[in-house]
Parts: structure tokens; C-alpha cells; sequence
């Protein structure tokens, strides 16, 4: 819509109204937070960011050393099932060797025994467990008490059980008498056997005689 001033005056021009001070400072105030807020969230950012490569950097290197752990780890293990294996050998050659010089002494002491009583000797000797089965020919009745009694007195055999003693008719010139016996194998104690041993060294007085 177009208008026509019939009047001819001026149209008069609005005046202009001046901002209130109070306003500006608001605004000047409202700027100054905003730059001062961005300052300070950038230099937040920026610690972030240091502490952020800071703890990626620590992680790389916790990787770093879980992979070297791993790996002395398998060392380890593999050198401890090595050890297992070792030990494992050494606790059989250690058995082996004990076995053999408790019946190096076993045997020992077995011929110790019999080489105390005269007319008798051993037919077999055979070990179960804790315990021998012997049997054996003498030359009297005599001679077989003997023995039983020299393996009591040896100090390394207990229940001397006698199972059977007859005369042996074989040879019907020659009288033997034909026994079998169980004995208990009681090694003594380091003392004792040293005493023993050195008993052994001293002459025995002989075992009677029985008739041959």
C-alpha cells in the first residue's frame, strides 16, 4: 500500500534510545566469561589429551613387559618340568642304589650268620617284604638250634619262627637233617650296627659240633 503525505511536513524521525550502561557492562561481563571459560576448558583439554598419550603410553609398555613375563614364564616352566623329570631319575637311581646296599647287607649278614655254626649251610634264601624263608641242611639238630640262635643274637633278625626240621634220608651213610624257617629282617640302628660289625670282626667261639 503506497502513502501520500498530503500535508507536506517532514515526517519527523524517530529518536534514537541510548543502551543502559548497566546492560553493556552485562555484556562485556557474559564476554569475559565465555573467553575465560574457553581458556580454561582448552587448557583442560590440553592436560587431558597429556594424560590420555601419557596412559597409552604407560599401557604399551605394560603390554610390552606382560609379553617378556609370558615368555620367562614358559622358561620356567618348561626348565621346572625338566627339573620334575631330573628329580624324578635321581629319586630311582637313589632307590636303586638303597636297595642294593640293604641287600648287600642283608646278604652279608646272612653268611655272617651261617659262617658262626659249623655243618650247616643254606639250600635258599628268598625275601618277602620284611621278611626271609629259609631253608637249609645241617649236620645235627644242634647245629640248627645254634643258628637260630646266632640269628637272635645278630641283632638284625627277629622272629626266628622254625617250620619244619627232620633228619634227611638221601643219604642214608651220612646224617643231615633237612629245616626251613621265617625270620623278620630288623636292620639295627647305626650304633648297634657298628658294635655288631665290630662283634663281627672278633673271633666267635665255635657252635658244637653235631655228628656229620
Amino acid at each position: 500500500m503506497i502513502r501520500i503525505n498530503l500535508l507536506g511536513q517532514a515526517r519527523p524521525k524517530a529518536a534514537k534510545q541510548a543502551v543502559p550502561l548497566e546492560a553493556t557492562v552485562q555484556i562485556l561481563l557474559f564476554g569475559a566469561a565465555v573467553v575465560v571459560a574457553a581458556v580454561v576448558l582448552f587448557f583442560v583439554y590440553v592436560s587431558q589429551s597429556k594424560q590420555l598419550d601419557q596412559t597409552r603410553s604407560r599401557i604399551r609398555d605394560l603390554q610390552a613387559e606382560k609379553g617378556s613375563l609370558q615368555q620367562i614364564k614358559a622358561e620356567v616352566d618348561k626348565f621346572e618340568s625338566q627339573k620334575a623329570v631330573l628329580q624324578q631319575r635321581i629319586d630311582v637311581i637313589e632307590t636303586l642304589q638303597k636297595n642294593r646296599t640293604g641287600a648287600q647287607d642283608l646278604l652279608q649278614n646272612v653268611a655272617n650268620t651261617v659262617g658262626r655254626v659249623d655243618a650247616l649251610w643254606l639250600i635258599s634264601v628268598t625275601k618277602t617284604g620284611d621278611s626271609l624263608a629259609i631253608e637249609g641242611e645241617a649236620g645235627s639238630i644242634n647245629a640248627v638250634a645254634n643258628f637260630i640262635t646266632e640269628l637272635k643274637r645278630s641283632g638284625y633278625f627277629t622272629n626266628v619262627e622254625i617250620k619244619q626240621a627232620k633228619e634227611n634220608d638221601i643219604r642214608p651213610s651220612v646224617e643231615t637233617y633237612q629245616f626251613s624257617m621265617t625270620v623278620s629282617i630288623s636292620p639295627p640302628s647305626t650304633g648297634a650296627a657298628a658294635a655288631q660289625t665290630t662283634g663281627a670282626t672278633q673271633s666267635p667261639s665255635p657252635a658244637p659240633k653235631g655228628r656229620s
